[in-house]
């Protein structure tokens, strides 16, 4: 991007206007909240909450799951990739679907799920095993992360796998190298950047989660939950806070690790293949013995088993008179969901509004960081992804701070900017990408034309990048339907939310009432989606 080319912010009072909002609201909202976090707590209580072995277990605790969650989230993932890119498996295109579904599903369905198939009274463990264990806890927990978080490494590595250039393995085919040869000397190498990237962005991930160690961990502490339940449990502020400075610094130095890595991981742009992956048309030029397809096809089947399984025991769960007890056919959950109608409809609602704001402020800080000349571009470029790197529990204990020490009441505003600064990093990278696939000579010429620079903005490029705005307006919605770490300590008795809802019913043991209120928040959120990409390929017809 030439620096002619750039438009200067100077001389444009509006985009000057438009400047200052936006630093504004990100200083209000991201920068304020975590520093209101930073000065909560005095040297004391820090130094009591360090020095106690109660936390020190639980800060143990989370490292552990992280690592292990972690771990085993990435290799299934990779594996998972590795077959449906280059392993000639029978149903590719029905395997490269499944993360998919997976990875927009609302993130409380994995724990109830969990519950309703491998708890005391769950399908698997009780009902076809005949045994009487409980896996709450690490093992528990091990379980559901690995497989809540499985379809991000798969996504990372996807194009990992797909950028790797195929003429070096057929040039390892051509010297004679066997299969295993070619995977451990030219592949496996060549992938280490993407996995190392899908590890760190997923560590993150799995230490902030908030929902599956809610319902799964049982008596097992970890950090994300403890924030909240010294908060609202034990009213312990001081505490909630020191915890969850506990759990960002990591996070953050995660954050950073990643996002230097993302930078030097230019091979997959490199000699790759380039265009869109058609799963159907995979490395057929990589022949795999026909046992190691047979061991791809039967691991990918397994885990899509395990996905598909978690929607059944939804579905089959808000059917049931009593899980694991009563099997007799019900509408009875069903016909209960009325009486949480006011909490769908916030949830709906909020999330419309949060992922309308988190698009709109990700559109404008792309623009005046990647297009303008404008002052604190690196202040706006660091505020807009921050967010990433914040545990949602913590986010929404700060959000809470800086309210009470603002002294705002508004808990639906609040929670419409929970939604939208946690979403926002998703939004502000796809857009940027948007941004840097657009000549500068668009912006040029529509100046030279006349048009303001704002008008230009919102007349000319983001119509050109709408299928990209489109796309994470309606990942933010479909995300911010289910959230709950975010928004937690915000919702209150006039702000009920159907995610808080779920939550509550399953730890009074209302499986039924939770599963058939989780089953009508996914649908809603599949409803979404389809009928985004719907307008997305009506679009794309147009063109």
């Amino acid at each position: 991007m030439g620096r002619r080319s750039k438009i200067k912010i100077e001389g444009s009072t509006s985009l000057t206007f438009i400047w200052l909002c936006v630093c504004l609201f990100l200083t209000v909202t991201v920068i304020f909240p975590l520093l209101c976090v930073l000065f909560t707590p005095k040297p004391s209580e820090v130094t009591q909450v360090l020095a106690s072995s109660v936390w020190k277990q639980a800060a143990i605790n989370t490292l552990l799951e992280t690592i292990s969650s972690t771990s085993a989230a990435v290799f299934i993932g990779f594996v998972y990739a590795y077959a449906v890119v280059k392993g000639n498996i029978p149903f590719a295109r029905f395997f490269s679907f499944i993360p998919l579904i997976h990875l927009v599903t609302p993130p409380f369905v994995g724990g109830l799920s969990f519950i309703l198939l491998l708890g005391r009274q769950g399908f698997i463990t009780h009902t076809i095993l005949g045994l009487d264990v409980s896996l709450y806890g690490f093992w528990g927990l091990l379980i559901a992360q690995s497989l809540c978080f499985f379809p991000m490494a798969y996504m990372i590595l996807v194009q990992t796998l797909q950028g790797i250039n195929p003429s070096l393995e057929k040039a390892g085919e051509g010297l004679g190298a066997g299969g295993f040869k070619i995977f451990s000397t030219i592949t496996l190498p060549l992938s280490l950047p993407g996995v190392v990237s899908a590890f760190l962005f997923i560590a993150v991930s799995v230490m902030s989660d908030f929902g599956n160690p809610m319902i799964v961990a049982g008596r097992y502490k970890v950090l994300a939950v403890e924030i909240y339940t010294q908060l609202t449990g034990w009213v312990n502020k001081s505490a909630s806070v020191v915890l969850g400075i506990m759990l960002v610094i990591p996070s953050v130095l995660l954050f950073l690790w990643q996002s230097k890595l993302n930078k030097n991981m230019n091979f997959a742009t490199i000699g790759g293949r380039g265009g869109n992956f058609d799963p159907d048309k995979n490395d057929a030029h990589n022949k795999k013995s026909l046992l190691v397809r047979i061991l791809l096809t039967v691991f990918c089947a397994f885990i899509s088993l395990c996905v598909l399984a978690q929607f059944l025991a939804i579905i089959a769960g808000a059917f049931q008179q009593l899980w694991g007890i009563n099997k007799t056919f019900t509408l009875n959950h069903i016909k209960n969901i009325c009486r949480w109608g006011r909490e769908l409809k916030n949830s709906l609602f909020f999330a419309l509004m949060g992922a309308f704001l988190s698009t709109l402020i990700a559109c404008i800080s792309s623009y005046l960081v990647y297009r303008t000349k404008s002052p604190l571009k690196k202040y706006i470029d660091i505020s807009a992804q921050l967010p990433s790197a914040i545990p949602g529990t913590l986010f929404g204990l700060a959000i809470s701070l800086a309210a009470a020490r603002l002294k705002y009441t508004n808990s639906s505003i609040l929670i419409v900017i929970a939604i939208s600064i946690g979403f926002m990093p998703f939004s502000y990278r796809i857009i940027s990408s948007a941004f840097s696939q657009i000549r500068t000579t668009m912006d040029d010429g529509a100046v030279s034309l006349g048009a303001s620079k704002v008008r230009t903005l919102f007349t000319v490029l983001m119509p050109v990048m709408k299928g990209s705005i489109f796309y994470s307006f309606i990942y933010d919605f479909v995300r911010g339907v289910g959230t709950m770490s975010a928004v937690i300590f915000l919702v209150s008795f006039n702000t009920p939310l159907a995610s808080i809802k779920i939550l509550n019913l399953a730890e009074q043991g209302f499986w039924g009432d939770a599963a058939a209120l989780a089953l009508v928040l996914t649908l809603i959120t599949f409803g979404v989606l389809a009928a985004g990409n719907l307008i997305i390929k009506i679009w794309s017809r147009k063109k």
